[in-house]
């Protein structure tokens, strides 16, 4: 009984500590700092029971993938090891806008980047049931002057440049997340992609403007699937770098500036030697691609977005044509992307005349 005790009282400091961390924030209009049932709702049974099953405490970290393409949600969960392990995929109802990331208020586009999750941006008080604020823009965003706000993730299958799940579904999300943040961790990191980063997407997508801006996403990508350790991010010259730390005996901590040049550094040896082996055998299918000439898709699909295909019954009326401009004729050239060479020196180089980076081994 004292061990129950223990435990029921453990919970509800969390849960109050959490509420306190919840600081009222402005979504969709929205100014309550009250928390309806919906917020604090315990996970469904059969979800605990997977927990279980996969080894994953209830409130260890998680982390969120996006697809836009394929519409699906992925929520990953750190283990009993350490290491971050898929626990759930959820079918994205609705998404707006086209493949490409967010470019200023009104474009409706769904945010393409690596985010960061605070209490703060959690809203548990949303007209669209529950709200997760994707954190759009990040500094990698206002660093190439893309504006946007209120870029959520959240119920209601609605959607006008967020990533709308269903009520039940982001009941769950939600839920996971917050048990996260409960643990003490400051944040979780939401991962969005315009599709699973795959050299046969990239081959489609090749004529795509937005390739360069995919490629340097794929480099994170590559970082988590091939160690399953959420990566590290930082922002200079206007593009993200991952899992990067000072070079062997410098004497100064790593400084970021995003819009300033980058610093002399090098990639985690332990993350570069996996991810490199992932890429180089990436780029190889990649090149063998474009030699057979694999078809193209089209840049702009004519469509406001897409959901995944198990709710089209469901919603048929939510699939729309696009009503603004195809994305691809307002979308920026990114800047030159710097690359450490196999002497540790960072060179110039255009990101694009080669897709990955080298790394010091």
């Amino acid at each position: 009984m004292a061990i129950m005790r223990a435990a029921v009282v453990r919970a509800l400091v969390l849960t109050a500590a959490f509420a306190a961390a919840l600081t009222p924030v402005t979504c969709l209009g929205e100014d309550s700092i009250q928390l309806p049932a919906r917020a604090t709702k315990e996970l469904p049974p059969a979800l605990l029971s997977l927990l279980r099953q996969k080894k994953m405490p209830k409130y260890s970290p998680i982390l969120v993938r996006i697809f836009k393409e394929e519409a699906e949600l992925e929520v990953w969960k750190q283990d009993t090891t350490g290491y971050f392990q898929l626990l759930k995929i959820y079918p994205i109802c609705r998404w707006s806008g086209d493949l490409g990331p967010k470019l200023r208020e009104g474009d409706r586009q769904a945010p393409e980047g690596f985010y960061t999750v605070t209490p703060e941006l959690m809203n548990p008080n949303s007209n669209f049931y529950l709200a997760i604020n994707t954190g759009f823009p990040n500094s990698f965003d206002k660093a190439n002057n893309r504006d946007g706000s209120l870029l959520m993730i959240h119920g209601d299958c609605s959607s006008s440049g967020c990533y709308a799940m269903t009520d039940e579904q982001i009941g769950e999300i939600y839920s996971l997340a917050r048990d996260s943040l409960l643990s003490g961790r400051p944040s979780f990191q939401v991962q969005a992609y315009p599709f699973r980063m795959t050299p046969a997407n990239l081959a489609r997508h090749r004529n795509n403007p937005s390739l360069a801006f995919w490629k340097m996403l794929k480099i994170g990508n590559d970082h988590f699937e091939a160690t399953h350790l959420e990566p590290r991010v930082d922002v200079c010259n206007r593009r993200y770098v991952f899992d990067a730390q000072p070079p062997p005996n410098s004497p100064n901590p790593l400084v970021f500036n995003p819009t300033g040049e980058c610093p002399a550094f090098v990639v985690n040896p332990k993350i570069a030697r996996r991810a490199l082996e992932k890429q180089r055998t990436d780029e190889v299918e990649y090149a063998q691609l474009l030699e057979d000439n694999v078809p193209a898709a089209p840049i702009y699909s004519g469509l406001d977005g897409r959901m995944n295909e198990v709710f089209l019954a469901r919603f048929p009326e939510r699939v729309m044509l696009a009503k603004v401009l195809p994305y691809a004729s307002h979308l920026p050239q990114l800047p030159p992307i710097p690359w450490v060479d196999n002497d540790g020196s960072v060179t110039g180089k255009l990101f694009g005349t080669s897709q990955f980076y080298e790394y010091v081994p």
